[in-house]
């Protein structure tokens, strides 16, 4: 797949960015393993928690993301009014969800990550997803390819990530434990009538990493999110050979709309099947 020259990270950002979130993912855990579990500050505009780790890990990579060159703007899930204010002038810029998965987080699952992603031109051209318990990272450019990064003995250890093609085994699906609606109802209909499935299910960005791995063939998303959430994810799974496709079949556009609420979109690991095109039809006439 031919990608545009954008400016991505070289390998000492990259760097950078994995000694970034180990630290950030290291404040999240100290609250983690707190006897009594950092709460709940405050609900925010849509009601989901923010607690002591969101912030702890917010100041830590926007201060990191600011030292980086060319310093360029940051769009966290936690930035002041400001941000957000200025952000429509942006053109490149870093996107970041500092504790995605924070009602699991909470309730001590284990599946919360953080997310960075570099957005250019309304695309994301890079990403990494850090799972703080296990320090371990998913990251992956367009043009770049992908890997994972694990911290073994105070190093980092890499292997490249690669989507799997789609055989004649059961489809792996993966979803949200929280999230359920009519149009995924529908299209885990439409998928159990061309083959037989297997749907697994996970919290926060964690199923991009499950697809970027090829342990998965799927996932699809329609419920409410933000782009944040999305960001990384695209990014990785593009880079590993897959493609996160909109209603419309093309790809995700980022900060071009007055809202950051992401798109309903579909992650594949092979974009060249025919099904995806079918499925994506079928729903635009689901929806209407």
């Amino acid at each position: 797949m031919q990608f545009p020259r954008y400016q991505l990270p070289d390998e000492r950002t990259w760097d950078a960015l994995l000694e970034l979130c180990l630290s950030a993912g290291r404040s999240i855990c100290e609250h983690y393993h707190e006897p009594a579990l950092a709460g709940k500050l405050r609900a925010k505009a849509d009601d989901s928690p923010l607690t002591r780790a969101d912030l702890a890990a917010h100041r830590i990579i926007l201060q990191g993301l600011r030292g980086l060159r060319p310093q360029l703007p940051v769009l966290s899930e936690e930035s002041e009014p400001d941000a957000f204010a200025a952000r429509r002038a942006w053109t490149r810029f870093w996107m970041v969800d500092p504790l995605d998965g924070t009602r699991e987080f909470l309730e001590r699952s284990g599946e919360f990550t953080i997310n960075v992603a570099l957005i250019d031109q309304h695309r994301s051209v890079a990403g990494v997803i850090y799972q703080p318990l296990t320090e371990r990272a998913y990251l992956g450019a367009l043009g770049q390819g992908a890997r994972c990064c694990s911290r073994r003995a105070g190093a980092w250890h890499s292997e490249p990530l690669a989507t799997k093609r789609l055989d004649s085994h059961a489809m792996i699906v993966l979803s949200s434990r929280r999230h359920r609606n009519e149009r995924l109802r529908h299209t885990l209909e439409l998928l159990a009538a061309k083959r037989r499935i297997e749907r697994r299910n996970s919290g926060s960005a964690l199923k991009f990493c499950e697809l970027a791995a090829g342990r998965g063939d799927c996932y699809p998303r329609f419920s409410p999110c933000s782009e944040w959430d999305v960001a990384a994810g695209d990014a990785l799974v593009t880079a590993a050979g897959g493609c996160v496709l909109g209603m419309d079949g093309g790809p995700l556009r980022y900060n071009a709309r007055r809202t950051l609420l992401a798109e309903p979109f579909l992650a594949v690991g092979d974009p060249d099947q025919s099904l995806w095109g079918e499925l994506l039809q079928s729903l635009r006439h689901f929806d209407h």
